[in-house]
């Protein structure tokens, strides 16, 4: 490959879900910013956020940014740092109604304020009964977040380069100069010269078998980030989503639970009353995806097979609405206004009607707690004693603020990725100001120029959908809800093995243009590196805590564990882990009741 273009600007962003966007928005109002996505911009897996981005504004009923604090910590098992908690929950009002302004179109309640509905662990922390806390814009409104910071950031005159793959980052010492990306039409790199480098890259999901991540969600901006330098922070907690359709993974929003839905096992039960009395339900994700798995292995699943029912079917919730004393009634027309997505996914890949039947549904992969470890300005941090890597900055999924500690509370995603986005725009932006354009290396693109060549001449290899598959059953078999040292050790032997035969992986096209084998062979690398990270990380913390459940340590350890995971890539022999404390504030550790 010969590369033909270099690019200069004072931040470059990697990345254009709702974290990037909300982040070239800011900084472009002082920097000259561009944006590097291999998707076009609203294709990234922030539309795929369905349920609402959390926010107490207290449109319909009494509610506080102090609970939706309590509330996030309480979820995280209290490993999120408290005072990024903080922030993030009371930045939470105000960008949710600067979002407004923008043009967002949220649904309205008859007085004309925002939409909220209730989500799982949201509360009202003197009733302990579900708050409505989750501005919505019916089910697609992450989709809505996108496409409203992508005109908003096209009228600030953002560069954005779409389909532009980032391969790798250009760091000299103790900061960063830009980052090295092919062009996927061409195959041609490019340098992107720059003062700030942010990674908005989204998480990893495809690690496992069943998922609700894209399959572009592929690890690349914390792989990058870890091959330089970075520690990976907590990557032991992967969140499951309880309610993803049987065998595809594809989601069903918790706003499903949040209208009135219910989970039914096999005999018909409305089984999370045992599991979580106070809210059912709308417990926290660990719990219900656990309860699921309980319910499965107890042989309660739907025909004894590997699924329950989620009935959002008016007849049910009525009823069950009735039982709870709740002075409400939906109607089928009610879903199809407040679920409209959810409805067409359900009819087009389960041929069922979720006005009418109940929803097959299984915990699904979906989420990444840990990441590039950061500041509440978006700095990445190099070790336990938070040095920065001047320039460079990391926001949203691929990040660890930690917000969302062993466990995210749903609609926090979305609020994480505006508030945060946002810190970051602005401090790159300042950063920018104040430092001058250093030059670049020789030859910064020589290392995966290297790579990308073994690739294409390897023969006779494995090729990289056989070593992804049975990456993804490993994991899912030995990482996934439950895990004990002997499966995660089964899991790190299989990974190393692949990882072994990686090294001669092959594929056919060996061509420039839109190479997607070419790519897809890169992008496993990366899967593989987080995969193994993860399994070392869950190795071991021996505890359970949020997404983190060991079946051989089944009960929290305040005491030994309540502290961050750093991982670290070492150029030599295996990774090295450190750990550096929770921050604590006003909440401690107790057990979490649901």
């Amino acid at each position: 490959m010969t590369i033909v273009h270099t690019h200069t600007f004072d931040a470059v962003i990697v990345g254009a879900g709702g974290a990037g966007l909300m982040a070239a928005l800011y900084a472009s109002r002082e920097a000259d910013v561009a944006v590097i996505s291999k998707l076009y911009p609203t294709r990234s897996h922030t539309g795929a956020a369905q349920g609402g981005v959390g926010a107490a504004l207290g449109n319909m009923e009494e509610d506080r940014w102090e609970w939706h604090a309590y509330d996030t910590v309480k979820g995280s098992d209290y490993l999120a740092d408290q005072d990024a908690v903080d922030i993030l929950c009371q930045d939470a009002i105000d960008v949710v109604i600067e979002l407004e302004h923008m043009g967002l179109p949220f649904d309205r309640f008859p007085n004309g304020r925002i939409s909220q509905r209730r989500f799982g662990g949201h509360t009202n922390n003197e009733t302990g009964r579900p708050v409505m806390r989750a501005c919505h814009a019916a089910d697609r409104t992450g989709h809505m977040i996108l496409q409203t910071l992508y005109q908003q950031c096209i009228k600030n005159k953002v560069n954005f380069f779409d389909e532009f793959q980032v391969l790798d980052l250009i760091r000299v010492g103790n900061e960063v100069r830009g980052v090295v990306a092919v062009e996927i039409t061409t195959g041609e790199l490019h340098i992107f010269h720059s003062k700030a480098v942010m990674f908005a890259t989204g998480g990893w999901g495809r690690c496992w078998e069943v998922t609700s991540n894209a399959h572009s969600l592929t690890g690349d901006g914390a792989a990058i980030c870890l091959r330089r330098g970075v520690p990976l922070q907590d990557m032991e907690f992967f969140q499951f989503h309880p309610t993803g359709i049987f065998k595809l993974g594809i989601l069903i929003t918790e706003g499903v639970r949040g209208e009135g839905g219910v989970l039914i096992n096999g005999q018909g039960e409305r089984f999370m009353t045992r599991y979580a009395p106070n809210i059912k339900d709308l417990a926290s994700r660990d719990v219900v995806s656990r309860a699921i798995y309980l319910e499965i292995m107890a042989g309660r699943g739907i025909n004894g097979k590997n699924y329950v029912h989620l009935d959002v079917t008016p007849e049910t919730v009525n009823k069950y609405f009735a039982e709870d004393g709740e002075d409400r009634r939906i109607t089928r027309e009610h879903i199809e206004a407040k679920l409209p997505d959810i409805a067409d996914f359900t009819r087009t890949y389960l041929g069922i009607d979720p006005t009418r039947e109940p929803m097959p549904i299984q915990p699904t992969a979906h989420y990444a707690m840990g990441g590039i470890p950061t500041d509440v300005d978006g700095r990445v941090l190099l070790d336990a004693q938070k040095t920065v890597l001047n320039g460079l900055y990391a926001a949203g999924e691929v990040a660890c603020v930690s917000v969302h500690g062993a466990n995210r509370l749903g609609t926090n995603s979305l609020t994480d990725l505006v508030v945060f986005g946002r810190r970051a725009g602005k401090h790159m932006a300042q950063y920018c100001k104040e430092r001058p354009l250093e030059p670049l290396p020789t030859n910064p693109a020589k290392e995966i120029m290297d790579t990308l060549a073994q690739i294409r001449q390897n023969e006779d290899g494995a090729r990289p959908y056989e070593l992804r598959q049975r990456m993804q059953k490993s994991m899912t078999a030995g990482v996934g809800v439950f895990r004990t040292q002997e499966t995660i050790s089964q899991t790190l032997a299989e990974l190393r093995a692949l990882r072994e035969a990686y090294k001669t992986v092959t594929i056919t096209d060996k061509g420039k243009v839109f190479n997607s084998d070419l790519l897809e062979a890169w992008e496993l690398g990366c899967l593989l590196e987080l995969a193994e990270v993860t399994a070392v990380s869950a190795l071991a913390r021996t505890e359970s805590r949020g997404g983190h459940a060991r079946d051989d340590y089944p009960e929290r350890d305040d005491v030994n564990w309540l502290k961050h995971t750093l991982c670290h890539k070492e150029a030599e022999g295996p990774y090295r882990l450190e750990y550096k404390p929770v921050t604590m504030g006003r909440y401690q550790p107790k057990a979490r009741v649901y």
